[in-house]
């Protein structure tokens, strides 16, 4: 009998009418690789209750991935009954931003870099694909995760149009990782980006290190979903060997 693993991999192939064997990682940047998606939430709910929004952190972590303004026009179509224009979304992400870096240093997710050395290691490319703008985490990144990350292999904001939950930024992923999507997985932590991973055609593995339900992440559409990094990274060779 196939191990939870194996036998996620055998039906993705099934799904996807293809031969799965890993050449390259796709990882978000929040709450996959760094414990800073508490300090995005925190900042967006105070930005948007300045603007005179009812909004709670947690709801943020559902939005994780969308671009500024999707996200700002979700609340004000709510509760102004209008969408924002390109002024104020400026005006209000930048006061997201101001408050998201007030919190500090985000550190590393921990068990992040052990993962992030295996995948090296073992001569898999890595992709980062975020839907942060924040330059105070992107210049990060090589001091953090030396070696991992190229510059040619990063999808930010400034590079996407739609954001997560399209497929376009894991599409975009794939072209900078010179891979085709059952040569690939993507690594999440929050609904949306499941949802962009699957409908780029991705085995999608969820690492819950937010405070939503397992449910949110498997009724996105995960492959997998482990409660941190420490889980993953014991079973991460399953994966890397998987057809090799």
């Amino acid at each position: 009998m196939d191990n939870p693993v194996t036998a996620a991999i055998r039906r993705y192939e099934e799904r996807r009418g293809c031969r799965f064997r890993l050449e390259a990682i796709l990882s978000d940047m929040d709450g996959v690789l760094y414990d800073s998606m508490k300090y995005h939430a925190a900042a967006w709910a105070a930005t948007m209750q300045g603007e005179g929004i009812e909004c709670r952190p947690e709801e943020f972590y559902m939005h994780e991935g969308r671009t500024g303004k999707a996200t700002i026009n979700i609340y004000f179509t709510r509760d102004k009954g209008r969408e924002v224009d390109d002024e104020e979304t400026s005006r209000i992400y930048a006061e997201k931003a101001r408050r998201f870096v007030a919190f500090g240093k985000a550190d590393p997710m921990p068990g992040a870099q052990r993962l992030m050395r295996r995948i090296k290691d073992a001569g898999i490319r890595a992709v980062l694909v975020t839907g942060s703008g924040q330059r105070s985490l992107l210049d990060k990144i090589e001091a953090d995760y030396p070696g991992i990350f190229t510059p040619g292999a990063m999808v930010t904001a400034f590079d996407v149009k739609k954001g997560k939950p399209d497929a376009e930024p894991y599409l975009m992923g794939l072209k900078k990782g010179g891979v085709a999507p059952c040569n690939a997985v993507v690594l999440e932590n929050a609904p949306l980006g499941v949802e962009a991973g699957v409908a780029a055609g991705i085995f999608t593995v969820a690492v819950n290190t937010g405070p939503l339900p397992d449910a949110a992440l498997t009724e996105a559409g995960a492959d997998l979903v482990f409660p941190d990094m420490a889980s993953l990274y014991r079973q991460i060779d399953q994966i890397i060997t998987y057809n090799r």
